[in-house]
């Protein structure tokens, strides 16, 4: 009996070690880009980690205009949720990392399948661009989001800011 009971009692915690490390990750991201470097100023969000039933992650996500035209400041423009490759991960700012939950795992992976399958036009360079998608998923995790006009195109100064709104996150100011 003891020693079943010693049997269990070492099973539990090996299955509790192995559900509290458990965890994804999620870094919030701009790039500063330049016209003549063909990439605009972006940001998005990378997440790599375990989910508690042991599914590996390692995904990224942005949200950009399907293509980089004239249109773009005209209104509305076809869409599109853009993975990053590993050249341009290490080549961005990271402005900080959370923790996330299983379930706000799944909310942000909704929200990418929403955005990605809004019918229509649904890019807009002032109301629905990368730094909004981005804020989106800030909002699923706990964060004061605010996109003032001055910053809408300016995702590294955006994410400062929301540093700034949300001091818990210790993040430094990227210059």
């Amino acid at each position: 009996m003891v020693r079943t009971l010693r049997n269990f009692i070492v099973l539990f915690a090996l299955a509790w070690s192995s559900m509290a490390a458990a965890a994804v990750e999620i870094t919030f991201h701009s790039f500063n880009g330049s016209v003549f470097a063909g990439r605009y100023p972006h940001t998005f969000v990378s997440m790599s980690g375990t989910l508690e039933d042991g599914t590996t992650v390692k995904e990224n996500f942005g949200f950009s205009a399907k293509r980089a035209t004239p249109a773009v400041l005209r209104g509305p423009v076809e869409h599109i949720v853009m993975t990053e490759k590993e050249k341009w991960l290490t080549k961005t700012n990271r402005h900080f990392t959370l923790q996330m939950t299983d379930a706000q795992y799944r909310k942000v992976k909704r929200l990418v399948s929403e955005w990605r399958d809004a019918p229509g036009k649904f890019y807009d360079l002032d109301t629905r661009n990368c730094i909004h998608f981005v804020g989106e998923i800030g909002r699923i995790l706990g964060l004061t989001i605010e996109y003032p006009d001055k910053m809408l195109r300016r995702p590294k100064k955006w994410l400062n800011h929301i540093s700034a709104l949300n001091p818990k996150l210790g993040a430094a100011t990227i210059d």
